[in-house]
């Protein structure tokens, strides 16, 4: 399994990840910052800075315990689509 080995934040939302592979992927985490886990995350940008590489998970994590998948991050699978308003 591919580990995320680095994450820089590069502005707003956008981030540079580094895997195990030698991989390295720029991102935009708007789309997947979704639920109440990632509610002050998503709204807040001192929150979102304060992420940080987990090298026992083996991704990134925030103080909240909030985390994503590195498999998503890398691209490997597709996240769960946000659920959608039927209002």
């Amino acid at each position: 399994m591919v580990e995320v080995t680095a994450v820089e934040v590069i502005e707003h939302r956008t981030v540079r990840l580094s895997f195990s592979d030698g991989a390295e992927r720029v991102m935009d985490l708007s789309p997947l910052l979704w639920g109440p886990v990632f509610e002050e995350i998503a709204a807040d940008d001192d929150m979102f800075n304060a992420l940080r590489v987990d090298a026992d998970r083996g991704t990134i994590v925030w103080p909240n315990g909030a985390d994503l998948a590195p498999e998503v991050l890398h691209g490997d699978h597709e996240p769960v689509d946000r659920p959608r308003s039927t209002t």
